[in-house]
């Protein structure tokens, strides 16, 4: 059974950085592309960035040159390096693979930015 578990959530103020973790278990996770999203509060869950299972990388405009994803195939986890952040990227953060035509997530951890 797959499972994503995300962690490195919490507060932060404006301008700082967080490093978010995804741990993935119940899959071969070097074969498959690995993607985050985020939901901030009222609003519906955006894609943020997405790695493919050989490394190539793409972001949404709205963190692009903040955020970078990058993977480590040997942990089998996914991270999240969240540089310059601002308020309007408060939201909880999930991680997501699709499989054999199933969409799987993690239950998510919650970032506020907040002065």
């Amino acid at each position: 059974q797959v499972q994503l578990v995300e962690s490195g959530g919490g507060l932060v103020q404006p301008g700082g950085s967080l490093r978010l973790s995804c741990a993935a278990s119940g899959m071969v996770f070097s074969t498959h592309d690995m993607r985050w999203f985020r939901q901030a509060p009222g609003k519906q869950r955006e894609w943020v960035a997405s790695i493919s299972s050989s490394g190539t990388t793409n972001y949404a405009d709205s963190v692009k040159g903040r955020f970078t994803i990058s993977r480590d195939n040997a942990k089998s986890t996914v991270y999240l390096q969240m540089n310059s952040l601002k308020l309007e990227d408060t939201a909880v953060y999930s991680c997501n693979t699709y499989i054999s035509a199933r969409n799987y997530w993690g239950k998510g951890t919650l970032v506020t930015v907040s002065s």
